[in-house]
């Protein structure tokens, strides 16, 4: 392990089981968005008191929901997981009141395979997604977890700064990283953070209100939008890695220190960009391992396939994409 590679925390994972889960109430549910949108998300808050969840989530682990009935085949719906939207002391003070940024799916049904009709494309609702965007304060969700034990803040926080890269629901663990960073009731970390926030409108951005108090309290975190389908007049038309590339006088000194660690989380095309520009701007030393056959390519010509066979994270490059 290289010096500047993080050391993570051990944390519980998996003390309640999908076969076992426990039961939630819901505190409150309420939308999340930078006004009118087209969008539809929540922050959805759980009281989980009395369970072996709480005081045991850490700020980047996900916990998991059963939604109620049965799916197409009559058998009971698999467990869906959900980033932790709070720091590791919840939204009480005490982890036993924990959070998620559900967004509400509708989509069109793509037939996925030669047995399906292909004349099959109606509308869909995503089954766990709604289910939590529709809940009501004081109903009951069972619930599983903790998961994951990588995508995590590291045991000493002053010892590293960050670049923190999201899209759309992908803002819901960095959200309880910088309340863990930034209002840690032993002290706020001095480390420097970047956010770079990627949404298609000014009005999907989630937590906007919350990251502009964060980034006017406190000098050490800075707060990026790439607004990539409004005018580029008006400071949009671009995605996450074309705000890299405009910005590298900024993150150039950011990306060429040995402290910094790199989270990504959100649509798998944002860690294409990123390791595209990394790598066109010699700034991949630390962050990525490139295959040699593909490094003797030009970065604009890797694809997706080539990326996902070549290019490999380090310990100091964090990813999670769906």
């Amino acid at each position: 392990m290289a010096v500047s590679d993080p050391i993570l925390p051990d944390v519980q994972i998996k003390l309640v089981k999908p076969t076992d889960p426990v039961l939630g109430r819901v505190v409150s549910n309420d939308l999340c968005m930078n006004g009118k949108s087209a969008s539809f998300v929540k922050h959805t808050v759980f009281d989980v008191s009395g369970t072996p969840l709480a005081g045991n989530f850490s700020a980047g682990q996900s916990f998991g929901v059963v939604a109620p009935g049965l799916d197409d085949r009559g058998k009971p719906h698999k467990v869906r997981l959900y980033s932790v939207a709070c720091p590791s002391w919840g939204e009480d003070g005490e982890g036993n009141v924990i959070s998620t940024t559900p967004k509400r799916l509708i989509d069109e049904y793509v037939p996925q395979s030669g047995g399906d009709d292909p004349s099959r494309h109606h509308l869909f609702l995503g089954v766990c997604s709604n289910y939590l965007c529709d809940l009501q304060v004081g109903e009951e969700v069972r619930l599983t977890g903790p998961n994951g034990k990588r995508f995590l803040l590291p045991a000493d926080p002053n010892a590293h700064d960050y670049l923190f890269l999201a899209t759309g629901t992908g803002i819901a663990p960095f959200r309880g990283m910088l309340l863990e960073l930034l209002e840690n009731p032993a002290g706020a970390c001095e480390s420097q953070i970047h956010l770079v926030m990627g949404s298609p409108y000014t009005t999907d951005l989630l937590y906007h209100d919350l990251l502009l108090r964060l980034s006017g309290q406190h000098q050490n975190f800075h707060y990026h939008t790439a607004i990539s389908r409004e005018d580029a007049s008006d400071g949009g038309g671009r995605y996450v890695d074309g705000l890299l590339n405009e910005g590298m006088d900024t993150f150039v000194p950011l990306l060429d220190s040995s402290r910094t660690l790199i989270y990504l989380c959100g649509l798998d095309g944002m860690r294409v960009g990123l390791y595209r520009t990394l790598a066109a701007h010699g700034l991949d030393a630390g962050y990525i391992t490139i295959d040699p056959a593909l490094g003797a390519r030009s970065p604009d010509d890797w694809g997706t396939a080539d990326i996902r066979r070549g290019v490999k994270p380090t310990g100091r490059c964090l990813i999670e994409v769906y």
